[in-house]
């Protein structure tokens, strides 16, 4: 029981410290880099949890694809860093009172909250030993939660197609192609004949 405390200690300072930093951080390479040791140590409270399936799927999911697709991005993007720091100290002021009136808002949320009998009944019932880890986490999502689901799942496409339209620009100098003008070209418009006598050149 103790080593399963300390270990539970030892991952949450970590995730917490590496979470911390990967807002803290100047470098975006290193940011990327903690949010990885982040998803990791969380993994590792997940396994300490019993959820094994969840904490499986945080290392394949997030760490081998979307942390490792941010490290990609990152280093790919021309970037001026020294330009985006310069406005730091304009925009500072805002930033501090839209925390300031997130966090006011947490604290009146968790001031009020409670969990409801209901709740507890529903954490207290038991779980039938036939069924998995992932079979139960599978019929929870797909019955009770899976309007929640379907919301979440197109809140992540709305990202992506922001994401997709906020990074296509536009830049001169650089040749595309372009389907429909080569759908409408037509044979005369790319092909010259000449009639060449035979034995002389043209």
């Amino acid at each position: 029981m103790i080593i399963q405390g300390l270990t539970f200690y030892m991952f949450s300072l970590v995730a917490i410290t590496s979470a911390l930093l990967v807002v803290t951080s100047r470098n975006p390479v290193h940011s990327v880099l903690f949010l990885i040791l982040a998803f990791f140590n969380v993994a590792g409270l997940f396994v300490l949890l019993g959820a094994e399936f969840l904490a499986m799927i945080l290392v394949v999911v997030y760490v081998g694809a979307v942390a490792v697709l941010f490290m990609f991005v990152v280093m790919m993007l021309d970037i001026n860093f020294v330009e985006l720091r310069q406005g730091f100290l304009q925009y500072l002021p805002y930033g501090i009172v839209i925390g300031l009136v997130l966090l006011a808002e947490l604290v009146i949320v968790m001031s009020g909250w409670q969990l409801s009998p209901e709740s507890l009944n529903a954490i207290a019932a038991p779980i039938p030993e036939a069924a998995t880890n992932t079979h139960a986490l599978g019929a929870i999502i797909y019955t009770d939660y899976i309007y929640s689901f379907q919301v979440a799942g197109f809140i992540l496409l709305i990202a992506m197609i922001g994401a997709i339209v906020l990074t296509h620009r536009k830049r001169p100098g650089i040749r595309k192609q372009k389907i429909e003008n080569q759908l409408a070209r037509k044979p005369e418009d790319s092909i010259e004949i000449h009639k060449v006598q035979s034995g002389k050149g043209i």
